[in-house]
């Protein structure tokens, strides 16, 4: 089957988002130009690994271009589009500046056998995973990463001693010898 590549170059929306209760959280990518609407689901992690590195990129670039990427509108505080329709699920991410073009470009690959099968930043190649690409301006990628950081820091609170995440029954934690925390 052919590789599917979903392109949109600065979507009228790009959001991370979640679907479900915390500590049972769906987290999904989304883009949207007009009534067109690309959903694909990824891991907490992904999300907040893609916004930390997108701040990175961006203050790199503002420093070297003298580029002014700060976001000046309302926040997007919106729930995901619907419909909520899972293209694939991600196993890479991949960044990118375009110089040319002046723009972020961020693509989340569907997971695949190997690490070899994923092309190269924008390459157009007809053989590998399917591929949500997008190209964003500095402000607007500033906005997704606000929103991303947001998103993940809205789940379970984390233990005080060993911050992995606590349930609502408290849990097991490696750090006290295993003995049950109370939330």
């Amino acid at each position: 089957m052919a590789r599917i590549i979903h392109t949109f170059d600065n979507p009228q929306r790009f959001v991370s988002g979640t679907v479900g209760m915390p500590g049972e959280r769906t987290f999904f990518l989304q883009a949207r130009i007009d009534a067109r609407i690309v959903s694909v689901s990824l891991e907490k992690q992904q999300v907040a690994l893609l916004a930390d590195r997108l701040t990175e990129l961006l203050d790199q670039v503002a420093r070297a271009e003298g580029i002014d990427i700060s976001y000046f509108g309302p926040a997007d505080l919106e729930p995901l589009d619907n419909p909520i329709q899972e293209e694939f699920r991600v196993g890479t991410l991949a960044l990118g500046w375009n110089t040319e073009s002046q723009q972020v470009v961020i693509e989340a690959h569907a997971t695949s056998e190997t690490f070899e099968d994923v092309p190269d930043l924008e390459e157009d190649s007809n053989v590998g995973p399917d591929v949500l690409r997008v190209r964003l301006t500095g402000p607007m990628a500033t906005a997704f990463c606000s929103r991303a950081m947001a998103v993940v820091s809205a789940g379970r609170p984390p233990c005080p001693i060993c911050t992995e995440p606590l349930d609502q029954q408290g849990h097991i934690c490696p750090r006290a010898n295993g003995y049950l925390r109370r939330g």
